[in-house]
């Protein structure tokens, strides 16, 4: 599974986050918010900060948030309110016009409207919206669903823009957990399923939301709670305020990987710690799938620490530290020449044969994906004197691709794609393959009621009505009129 500096494996679309804060450096307070969230998009960066009726000023670019933004930028955008972003793209195609926040502004005089809007998730009906749209005069100049959800809300009649976010949200369909920003508020919303995460906090006399709770553990402000499914909240000069306007009969489907792998493992999620969890899911993993004979528990590092420490302590078997982590190989845009390429994975990490010689391995890694990286690291292992090599997943097998805001492969690309688990193990190379089972996952979780999960890149149950696999090629199908669109 790909950990957040490049391995392979699915990767969320963004993180967000937003503050009204007066008194406050609120863009500095974005910037380290979205340190917290980097895991969740390495491909660009962006903060919107805006003075109480002033205009709106927004940076964005291509990069990590550590190279889009230097000191001069963040004085730049002074302010008492701002939004800011982290993207990997599933929508739109990795280019500066798809980085966010998205800027938009429609009218003139008493009836204009500036925002700033960004948002996580992906829309299933954005060739719907996107010509609806257009045919209202409305123009585009990126290939990201997010500027269908900002054009619609800034070309919208409605005087206030919390009643154009209540009248749009029904018009949308998939997952937008989205906050945007005005000149004197930041709105922040979920869809009715809760499909991707959003959390609420609050610092000192300022509130603020963000995709993961971590985020508020960097800045010093305080978990208070998630924002509901279908909830919409106002942060502005009146402090905080919430109106549901979501259909309450909505099923929730919230997207079960956040536990298994996407968020940081200091983040709550559904009132749980997921350290807590994905240990829990290592310990039913060595319940489910014991490895008897084996001497040593490794991890692949970093995702699959929490799950490789749980299985450990429920079977007995000591764990060790197989492998060595290259802790400053994150995103880089020198790419290895084709002599360098074949050994990618050690730019990573390399084996300890001093660990692993002559040892049988429980090798535990959170997920398994397309196989290519879990071939190259049993092999590793065996090169390094790896006795046996026994791979345990603390996810099951990955069958269907996401199409609400996760880049997953086609099913045609994953490796248990109509394999038994035999199979793939002879496929990867070895000696023996379990993964956690789905009902194992929601005992590890606490879910009381699983029903209220999206699991479809498990169980290929697609939660939201109208998904289908035309869901994600948005970006292909819109790419020439948007083009055209963006030249007028």
């Amino acid at each position: 599974m790909a950990d957040p500096d490049g391995r392979e494996g699915p990767r969320d679309e963004c993180g967000v986050f937003g503050i009204y804060g007066p008194g406050h450096e609120v863009s500095r307070l974005a910037y380290f918010a979205l340190f917290a969230l980097q895991h969740r998009g390495q491909e660009s960066a962006g903060i919107a900060a805006a003075d109480t009726g002033g205009y709106i000023i927004t940076q964005r670019a291509l990069g990590l948030v550590s190279q889009v933004f230097k000191e001069h930028d963040l004085q730049a955008l002074g302010g008492d309110l701002a939004i800011g972003h982290v993207r990997y793209s599933t929508t739109g195609s990795n280019e500066w016009e798809n980085s966010q926040p998205v800027h938009r502004s429609a009218g003139s005089g008493g009836n204009r409207r500036e925002l700033a809007l960004a948002h996580n998730g992906n829309l299933i009906n954005a060739v719907e919206m996107h010509a609806k749209l257009r045919a209202q005069g409305v123009t585009f100049s990126s290939t990201s669903d997010s500027e269908i959800i900002a054009a619609a809300l800034a070309s919208h009649p409605a005087e206030t823009i919390e009643d154009a976010v209540a009248d749009v949200i029904p018009q949308l369909r998939g997952a937008f957990s989205t906050v945007v920003m005005t000149n004197d508020k930041v709105v922040a919303f979920r869809d009715p399923a809760g499909v991707r995460p959003m959390a609420l906090g609050k610092f000192g006399d300022a509130w603020c939301v963000a995709s993961e709770s971590c985020a508020f553990l960097t800045i010093g402000a305080e978990y208070v709670r998630d924002v509901a499914p279908g909830e919409m909240v106002v942060l502005d000069a009146d402090g905080l305020t919430s109106r549901q306007i979501g259909d309450p009969a909505a099923r929730e489907a919230f997207c079960v990987f956040e536990y298994i792998y996407f968020a940081r493992p200091d983040s709550q999620m559904g009132g749980g710690s997921l350290q807590v969890a994905r240990e829990r899911m290592g310990a039913v993993l060595a319940r489910e799938a014991p490895a008897p004979g084996a001497d040593l528990v490794i991890a692949v590092p970093d995702s699959g620490n929490p799950a490789a420490r749980g299985y450990s302590r429920a079977s007995g078997i000591p764990q060790g530290e197989g492998f060595v982590k290259n802790r400053y190989i994150a995103r880089t845009f020198i790419q290895p020449g084709q002599e360098l390429r074949k050994h990618g994975l050690r730019l990573k990490f390399n084996p300890l044969p001093e660990v692993v010689d002559g040892k049988s391995l429980v090798v535990v890694d959170d997920s398994i994906v397309r196989g290519n990286t879990t071939r190259q690291i049993v092999q590793m292992l065996r090169d390094a004197g790896a006795r046996e090599v026994h791979m345990r997943s603390s996810a099951p097998p990955i069958k269907n691709p996401c199409h609400y805001g996760v880049d997953m492969s086609t099913r045609e690309e994953m490796v248990a794609h109509n394999r038994t688990v035999d199979e793939i193990a002879a496929h990867l190379g070895c000696d023996s393959l379990a993964y956690l089972s789905l009902t194992g996952v929601y005992e590890a979780v606490g879910a009381a009621d699983p029903g209220r999960h999206c699991d479809a890149c498990f169980s290929g149950n697609y939660p939201l009505q109208g998904t289908t696999e035309a869901n994600g090629k948005f970006a292909l199908e819109t790419s020439l009129p948007l083009a055209q669109s963006a030249a007028r």
